[in-house]
């Protein structure tokens, strides 16, 4: 049996910022909503069946948000945002973005190679230029409950 020495040991997160977009709780009224809604479809079946199609689409819609909601991750070496991870190297300027200016950004002012993780239930943006020279993607915007603890995660490890 071999030990590793204390050293070498890999501590379990090195984030210097993480984020999980969650939904809000006007998204869960929502899905309740819909839920209930198989309640009334099923019913004239039987009640048995209405409350069970409830109880499913509840789990199932619970299940997909829980799923796919997308985790903003910045370490000293990369940030991921949802699916996408690029190298710190290949980050520029970061710009957070409130009110009328996060929707500016999240629609007139858009551009169409940019890589989006947008969440309609969360208003702030934060823009992050993209230097890769081999990458067409111009930037990066993303959703955040927090864009200037984002900002300020990036900013500060490019220094």
């Amino acid at each position: 049996m071999s030990s590793i020495p204390a050293a070498s040991a890999t501590p379990l997160s090195t984030a210097t910022y993480t984020e999980k977009l969650w939904p809000n709780l006007g998204v869960w009224v929502i899905v309740l909503g819909l839920s209930a809604a198989g309640i009334l479809i099923f019913i004239p079946i039987s009640p048995l069946a209405g409350y069970l199609a409830f109880a499913g689409l509840l789990v199932l819609q619970t299940v997909v948000l829980v799923l796919w909601t997308p985790k903003i991750e910045v370490t000293a070496g990369t940030l991921r945002v949802g699916r996408a991870v690029i190298e710190r190297e290949y980050v520029g300027e970061v710009t957070p973005y409130l009110g009328d200016d996060a929707t500016a950004q999240r629609g007139t002012r858009l551009n169409g190679l940019a890589y989006l993780c947008i969440r309609g239930w969360i208003q702030p943006v934060v823009k992050v230029e993209i230097t890769d020279p081999q990458d067409t993607t111009p930037y990066w915007l993303t959703s955040t409950r927090n864009p200037e603890r984002l900002a300020a995660a990036l900013g500060a490890a490019r220094r």
